[in-house]
């Protein structure tokens, strides 16, 4: 079991920057691998970035790619999520997700998420 609490969301001008963290409970967080989704309103949940349980490999939806960077602190039980050069079409809610073995990009893939922190980038 693993229980996940996001935090670091916020307001922010467009081309700005923030740090999402996910701070997590369970005895296995290591062997879990990590992912961030998004929801922004009226739309379907979708895949943001993932990381595997080693932290070795990353995955990046492409319209994130090259401004947002995911990575993990196994001692810490945390996963955080830097964004950069934010844009007024990432806000959203981002929640963290984790699952025991690989990362996937799915949300099905996922069966353990956090409550949500919102996102909101202004023009």
């Amino acid at each position: 079991q693993v229980q996940l609490v996001e935090s670091g969301g916020g307001l922010v001008q467009a081309g700005g920057s923030l740090r999402l963290s996910c701070q997590a409970s369970g005895r296995t967080f290591s062997s879990y691998a990590l992912g961030w989704f998004r929801q922004a309103p009226g739309k379907e949940r979708e895949f943001v970035a993932a990381i595997s349980w080693s932290g070795i490999s990353t995955y990046y939806a492409d319209s994130v790619k090259g401004r947002f960077t995911i990575s993990r602190d196994n001692a810490k039980k945390s996963v955080y999520l830097q964004m950069n050069s934010l844009k007024p079409e990432d806000t959203a809610v981002y929640y963290c997700a984790a699952r025991p073995g690989r990362a996937g990009t799915g949300t099905s893939d996922y069966g353990y998420w956090g409550q949500g922190t919102q996102v909101t980038v202004s023009s």
